[in-house]
């Protein structure tokens, strides 16, 4: 799809072992706007919490520029926190009902990233790629604190325990990152479904595509080709390069 000066495409399925597909994505580009929420699992109504991520931000207003969407759209991330919150103390005798959520804000020069969780965001630009976020986990501390090793990292049997999310507290803590847009540049939004299963030199290969629609469907294949345990979720969006 065609929107502006970007190309975007996006892909949500259950997976191979959920009966319930606990992810959601927005795609909002007359507001620049992208994002993926993703339920946590083990957790009460996980389908319910991303919805709710998911359309806050659908009611995301158009702001003066690109920093006042992002501004608007972390308000209302606080917003579903405290509908979250309030819904789990109602509803679901105080037991968490969370979603981590990964937003980008794009315009031609410019991205911004905001994020709480362990899903991610990455920029391929020519032959690198670039991931934007990290995450917000017990296992990313270890490796912070250099008692862990990446590859260790993946393999840790508490890997899914993350740090923040929207929803599993009063006070929410979204980290935000910004940098330059070339023409060119892919950016991938996804859930730990598809970066669990699919390596980083992997998604870079696959997003040199010229082909997004094809990009986005061969990601999908490849996480349930592995047999995805998990819902997968990804967008793609790529900021065109000028007709010659």
């Amino acid at each position: 799809m065609l929107a502006g000066g970007f190309e975007h495409v996006a892909r949500t399925h259950v997976g191979c072992r959920r009966e319930l597909n606990e992810d959601a994505v927005l795609e909002f580009p007359s507001r620049g706007l992208w994002a993926i929420a993703d339920g946590m699992g083990g957790h009460e109504a996980g389908d319910i919490a991303s919805g709710i991520v998911v359309e806050e931000l659908s009611s995301c207003p158009a702001g003066s520029d690109d920093r006042a969407t992002v501004d608007n759209a972390l308000i209302l991330l606080e917003r579903a926190n405290l509908r979250l919150v309030d819904l789990a103390r109602s509803n679901f005798k105080g037991r968490t009902i969370g979603s981590t959520v990964v937003g980008l804000v794009l315009n031609d020069r410019r991205f911004t990233c905001f994020w709480a969780g362990d899903s991610r965001a990455y920029r391929v630009r020519g032959n690198a790629i670039e991931r934007l976020t990290k995450d917000h986990s017990m296992v990313q501390d270890l490796v912070d604190a250099g008692m862990l090793g990446e590859a260790e990292a993946e393999a840790h049997p508490q890997v899914n325990i993350i740090t923040r999310a929207i929803g599993v507290s009063d006070a929410l803590d979204v980290e935000v990152v910004s940098g330059d847009v070339r023409p060119g540049d892919v950016f991938l939004l996804a859930s730990d479904g598809l970066t669990r299963l699919v390596g980083d030199d992997e998604l870079r290969d696959e997003l040199r595509n010229d082909d997004l629609e094809e990009s986005a469907s061969r990601l999908l294949q490849m996480a349930l080709d592995r047999q995805a345990p998990d819902n997968v979720s990804l967008a793609l969006i790529r900021r065109r390069p000028p007709k010659p």
